[in-house]
């Protein structure tokens, strides 16, 4: 299996418990490692044969500035159930 990372993605979002948190966006950075096999893309040369980690990224980056959650690891949880929605990523 091999590794494609997403580093360091700046994204603003509702995240915490105490009003103080809760009352404006705050940035948050995302980094992601999607695991795949490139095997395919990598002799074929072809886009299609390619996780397209760009679609990811867009994915990732509207789910989470449209987000409210309390817990920085249900954020996490659902970045991770959103990658696997796409077809290629085996793991998150």
């Amino acid at each position: 299996m091999d590794a494609l990372l997403i580093e360091d993605l700046l994204v603003r979002c509702i995240l915490g418990i105490s009003a103080e948190e809760r009352r404006e966006k705050q940035d948050v950075i995302v980094s992601i490692t999607l695991y795949t096999d490139t095997r395919r893309a990598g002799q074929s040369d072809r886009f299609e044969d390619a996780l397209d980690y760009r679609a990811v990224k867009k994915a990732v980056y509207a789910m989470v500035e449209a987000s409210d959650f309390q817990l920085v690891e249900a954020l996490a949880e659902a970045i991770a159930e959103l990658c696997l929605q796409h077809s290629g990523v085996h793991s998150v």
